[in-house]
């Protein structure tokens, strides 16, 4: 066996390491090669997709693993623009994994371009969102693996950090959340599980119950699933969208244009289709307000002479 195909085979054992529920086949393996170091660097910090496409060399200290987030790539008016996080929650920065980083100082050796995912087309810029997540969705058909949206992957990533025991304030600080009440909300299916474990340990180590045997809810390896994402079918402009993201949490998502002429989307989520078309109904009438008291300040405000 030669080099390459070691590495190859070692990257596929490091990659089918992760506690995702599922192994990759090898066929399944091959096809997602060419972006193999960026979905096991997002699998592993659980990015925004701007995020993950906007790092550079200079954010990654390849010796202690530490990892800075300062700045995101998005389209305004077709054109691709860099720009810092949309919140001070956003500016951070991770410890990566030492199979992490030992596969990245490999990859490292392979690109020359400033930016850690280069554009095929350009290797002064950076890799497009958009074509990340269609290049994703031919991954996965390749693969024969179901679909789901690049988003979903710092979902799995965030749940499986919670499932292992990791604290939601350390969580909502690696994925950049405002505040942990955020991260609690969006992922409370998981941490009630967890609170029902505590509560089983609690039981056993102070009121000395014996352990039942129906209460087998240590965390186990998830088996594969077979949720299908829901897709929202098409609304009335002005309302929004709404899409189920994985059993049990829905998103919805408000994306008006302000003043100004940009976009600036909020979300909302919820255990129910029902209840996040409420919450959903709720933050638009909140932003078209805001809207509109925004344009009342400038029609207002005093003309410059």
């Amino acid at each position: 066996m030669n080099e390459y195909a070691e590495l190859r085979q070692r990257q596929q054992a490091e990659f089918n390491a992760l506690p995702l529920g599922f192994a990759f086949s090898q066929k399944q393996f091959d096809e997602m090669m060419d972006c193999y170091e960026l979905l096991l660097l997002e699998l592993s910090t659980g990015l925004r997709l701007g995020e993950i496409c906007a790092l550079q060399w200079r954010d990654l200290n390849l010796r202690t693993g530490e990892l800075r987030i300062e700045r995101q790539v998005h389209r305004v008016k077709g054109e691709l623009v860099i720009s810092p996080p949309k919140t001070k929650a956003g500016n951070r920065s991770v410890i990566l994994p030492a199979p992490v980083l030992n596969v990245l100082k490999a990859y490292e050796k392979t690109i020359v371009s400033r930016w850690m995912f280069p554009s095929p087309v350009s290797e002064d810029s950076p890799r497009d969102p958009a074509a990340l997540r269609k290049r994703l969705q031919i991954v996965l058909e390749r693969a024969e693996c179901k679909k789901i949206r690049f988003h979903d992957l710092r979902h799995v990533f965030c749940t499986t950090c919670l499932e292992h025991g990791m604290d939601v304030k350390i969580l909502s600080t690696i994925i950049g959340h405002v505040s942990s009440s955020t991260t609690l909300n969006v992922y409370a299916h998981v941490t009630d599980e967890m609170r029902r474990t505590a509560a089983v340990k609690i039981d056993q180590g102070i009121g000395r119950a014996e352990p039942q045997e129906e209460a087998v809810t240590a965390p186990q390896k998830p088996s594969p699933s077979t949720f299908q994402a829901h897709k929202g079918q098409r609304r009335k402009p002005g309302t929004g969208c709404i899409s189920q993201i994985i059993d049990h949490l829905w998103e919805g998502r408000y994306s008006p244009i302000w003043p100004g002429g940009k976009k600036h989307a909020r979300n909302v989520y919820a255990h129910s289709e029902a209840e996040c078309e409420t919450l959903l109904a709720e933050m638009i009438v909140e932003m078209k307000a805001e809207i509109a008291a925004v344009k009342d300040q400038i029609k207002t405000a005093p003309k410059a002479s």
